[in-house]
């Protein structure tokens, strides 16, 4: 079974292993993860829930780094382009990538209680869009698959 941002885990592995597969990743490929980029990634790690930028920058702030608007965008521009990072179209926000570095689909599941955000990985020519867009002769690209609903923690204290 795939473990997901909603269930127990070490947080701390989690938040070392991300770090580690980005800056494995940028090494291997010449990039860099500059302070500020590593910074950024590390947040959205540790939040397990999507975050607009002016919420990294308040993070930014609070911690006494430079936080002007192009140094958050410039670094979420870097973290999604490199798949370190996700944009969640439904809420303008920024969710760290479970599977970084795997090609792969996302879906988004989103607990509209808490704002914690995992990620599901889905076939994008699967299911009724994949059949829909076969006959029509359309070839997908890319998806993006949000849902919205609660996680099993606020399921388990929402009335019914």
């Amino acid at each position: 079974m795939t473990r997901t941002a909603f269930d127990t885990h070490d947080h701390g592995d989690c938040i070392a292993r991300g770090l580690a597969e980005a800056e494995r990743y940028c090494a291997a490929q010449g990039l860099r993860l500059t302070p500020a980029r590593r910074r950024v990634l590390e947040i959205l790690l540790e939040e397990h829930r999507a975050m607009g930028a002016y919420d990294i920058l308040e993070r930014l702030r609070a911690e006494g780094r430079g936080a002007q608007p192009p140094i958050a965008y410039r670094a979420l521009d870097f973290l999604t382009t490199h798949g370190f990072a996700h944009r969640i179209e439904r809420l303008n926000a920024f969710v760290a990538c479970a599977h970084a570095q795997d090609l792969h689909a996302p879906a988004f599941l989103i607990c509209r209680a808490c704002d914690r955000v995992t990620e599901a990985e889905v076939a994008p020519t699967g299911g009724e869009l994949g059949r829909a867009a076969r006959a029509a002769g359309f070839t997908i690209e890319r998806t993006v698959r949000e849902a919205v609903g609660l996680c099993p923690a606020c399921a388990e204290t929402s009335p019914a």
